[in-house]
């Protein structure tokens, strides 16, 4: 009786590794096929491990190669980290976005990085600044700035300064030489993406008056109407805390205007009175 205990307990924990081992089996099976199917529905792509800037060339240290879904991925990208290296870029890389060609300067146009940074429809002008009118060094690429020109208006001779761009933004600032007086001088200069219109302006502001950039912030896309300030509008609020003393040049002008005025005589009154002493009679005459 104990013997047929023992081989039923036997059996059924036979029975019961089978079935686990069955079970862990077809487990492992549709997880390695799952893992085969979603290998095979994935392309692997180069991105971007870091932000990188408008301008740079890209390293090895700033790319990697992924799993991108293979219905999703870009059609222009890379799938060699080597295809990639070295090239300059022309639009801004977040960290995890794929690396395309759409934002990367062609490999025959090594040259001439700033034509690709220009916007369809867009001109880039440069100007000459100085270390004031380029806010101390704080005018950077991508930053955006407004444009004010101080001049003389036509047939007037008062100086006005008036704001002529809003938010412009800035694609690069940095330095050229120049000769003056046969010596060579380092010039500041910031270079604006404009419209041809914009670009018109500039030219004439440049030659006709002086140019100065104010820096905005890069969120603020408001357009603000001004009127412009001339001296008269800027001293307009003036008041003088004390009252202005009169000029003694004006007390005596009005002081001889006074004696020039004609004196005219008074009239006295005369008073006349009779004296009678007894059968004399006589008059007095009193003023």
């Amino acid at each position: 009786m104990n013997k047929t205990r023992v081989i039923l307990v036997v059996v059924v924990a036979i029975l019961l590794a089978l079935l686990a081992s069955v079970g862990v089996y077809r487990y492992l099976s549709e997880t390695g096929r799952m893992a085969e199917q979603a290998r095979l529905q994935t392309v692997g792509i180069v991105v971007a491990v870091v932000d990188i800037p408008v301008g740079s060339t890209i390293n090895a240290n700033q790319i990697a190669l992924t799993a991108w879904p293979k219905d999703l991925y870009p059609k222009d990208s890379f799938g060699d980290m080597k295809s990639v290296v070295g090239r300059a870029v022309r639009r801004e890389f977040l960290r995890g976005e794929p690396i395309v060609a759409s934002k990367l300067v062609p490999p025959d146009k090594g040259g001439g990085l700033l034509s690709f940074i220009v916007a369809e429809g867009k001109r880039a002008f440069t100007i000459r600044v100085n270390e004031v009118v380029g806010v101390g060094g704080f005018i950077v690429p991508d930053t955006r700035v407004d444009v004010i020109l101080t001049t003389s208006p036509p047939g007037g001779s008062e100086r006005i300064s008036k704001i002529i761009l809003e938010n412009m933004q800035v694609l690069a600032a940095g330095q050229i030489v120049e000769q003056k007086e046969n010596k060579p001088i380092t010039v500041n200069t910031v270079t604006l993406s404009v419209t041809p219109e914009e670009a018109e302006k500039l030219a004439l502001a440049g030659n006709d008056g002086v140019i100065q950039l104010v820096l905005r912030n890069f969120m603020d896309s408001d357009n603000v109407v001004t009127l412009g300030a001339t001296k008269a509008r800027v001293l307009a609020g003036y008041r003088p805390s004390e009252p202005l003393k009169e000029p003694a040049k004006s007390i005596r002008k009005r002081i001889s205007r006074r004696s020039r005025t004609p004196v005219l005589p008074v009239m006295r009154k005369t008073f006349t009175v009779e004296v009678i002493k007894g059968n004399t009679r006589s008059e007095e005459k009193f003023q």
